[in-house]
């Protein structure tokens, strides 16, 4: 990430932040228009040229999202007027920002970080569902109607509205990475981080409230699980927070002494 676009980056936070009539619309409007952008090299260049006055940009957005509600098209203008280093990593701002306030119109009890690792783990465990949605000759809008299908009655508008813009608008990006990086921005806006943990059987609630502690102590902050079985382990658990790993696996210490005795 460039300079340029970490400041563009925190000003449109803090945008957020100070928006009082942000609400799921708000959010969707948002991913929406992030979407259009994405598909038009001509509009993302007009709007990250840091030769356009700022007037010029404000009008443009105007008269082709106008729709949108007053608070998406105010931080859209805002965001338009920041300088990026480059057109990719404006649409991942509008795409982060648009997550933030789609996760601002529940709680962080809500669990929709877990609502999205389970919709990935569902994709992930059937061959022809993930080939469906990550397929660069499916549709938008029938990708955005099999994750509706798939979410129905048991998700919330939240975890559809973000599940249903990331397979619109992969950008190369694989499902899993897209579930991850869409959980990692809902965690964060509540002050929490994303924990993946690897163990060869599910945890007991005891075992999720020791490594929560032990990640609060280490990291200063409430972590969400991300709990995926892997029976190659053979028992311990691995744990991952960004580059950061801890692999406490019975498979890493075979690994380990294996290595010592070939040496």
């Amino acid at each position: 990430m460039g300079s340029a676009t970490r400041s563009a980056l925190e000003a449109a936070r803090s945008a957020l932040a100070a928006t009082k009539s942000v609400d799921l619309t708000t959010g969707e409007h948002l991913l929406a228009a992030s979407r259009t952008i994405g598909t038009s090299t001509q509009l993302q260049s007009a709007l990250t040229d840091p030769s356009a006055s700022p007037k010029d940009k404000e009008a443009l957005l105007s008269a082709l999202f106008g729709s949108l509600s007053p608070a998406a098209l105010a931080l859209l203008t805002a965001m338009a007027q920041q300088r990026w280093s480059n057109a990719e990593e404006f649409l991942a701002g509008l795409e982060e920002i648009g997550i933030r306030a789609v996760a601002s119109s529940t709680s962080a009890e809500a669990g929709l970080e877990a609502e999205l690792f389970t919709f990935g783990a569902a994709v992930a465990s059937d061959a022809e569902l993930e080939l469906a949605l990550g397929s660069k000759r499916g549709s938008a809008e029938g990708k955005r109607s099999l994750v509706e299908s798939l979410l129905a009655g048991g998700a919330s508008a939240q975890a559809v509205a973000i599940a249903g813009h990331l397979v619109q608008q992969p950008r190369g990006r694989r499902i899993g990475e897209l579930v991850r990086t869409g959980a990692a921005i809902v965690a964060d806006s509540f002050g929490k981080g994303i924990a993946t943990v690897s163990v060869a059987r599910p945890l007991s609630d005891e075992q999720r409230a020791s490594i929560g502690a032990m990640l609060r102590e280490r990291y200063g902050r409430d972590h969400t699980l991300n709990q995926v079985i892997d029976p190659a382990l053979v028992g311990g658990v691995r744990v991952q927070v960004g580059d950061d790993v801890i692999d406490g696996s019975v498979a890493a210490r075979l690994a380990e002494l294996t290595l010592r005795l070939a040496g």
